[in-house]
């Protein structure tokens, strides 16, 4: 049985949110699945990914393919990292207090880059939406154009006319 993590679709047209969850790589896309390790967003700005990221360890652990978007959420949030390292320490390359002390230092980088990156897109964002035609400034009553004679006298008929259907 191939175990594949992927994406499952919910939300409504063209308004998409996704589950990423553990599946026989033989179920449909929405269809069954084994376990569900997170959630993606992509809706928001920047895109929301909430991932625990221990179940992601332990189902790449036992073998579980990810499929392309889910492997780049997975190195997102650190998850292949701390597999790399993980395996350095199986290797014997060093001990796992030096593995762990390793993903926390690019943690926090990885924290401190994302939310100055998320700081020069708000500021390069315009504050609020720019009408794409200016509107004219009202003009005063003096400055009004002043309706011509035919425009008056059509007027002037309407009136009557209004005038006579009353009675």
């Amino acid at each position: 049985m191939a175990v594949k993590m992927r994406l499952q679709r919910h939300g409504s047209k063209k308004r998409p949110f996704y589950f990423i969850v553990v599946a026989d790589g033989r179920s449909p896309r929405d269809g069954k699945f084994i376990q569900k390790l997170g959630s993606y967003n992509p809706l928001t700005f920047p895109a929301t990914i909430q991932i625990d990221r221990q179940k992601a360890l332990d189902w790449l652990h036992k073998g579980a393919q990810p499929t392309d978007t889910v492997r780049r959420i997975l190195s997102f949030k650190g998850v292949l990292f701390l597999k790399h390292l993980l395996r350095g320490v199986t290797l014997g390359l060093f001990d796992e207090a030096t593995a762990m002390e390793k993903f926390t230092k690019w943690s926090g980088e990885h924290e401190q880059e994302f939310a100055k990156r998320q700081d020069s897109h708000k500021k390069a964002r315009p504050k609020g939406t720019q009408p794409f035609v200016k509107r004219e400034a009202p003009k005063k009553a003096e400055e009004a154009p002043q309706p011509t004679d035919e425009v008056a006298q059509e007027s002037d008929a309407t009136a009557e006319a209004e005038t006579k259907t009353e009675e």
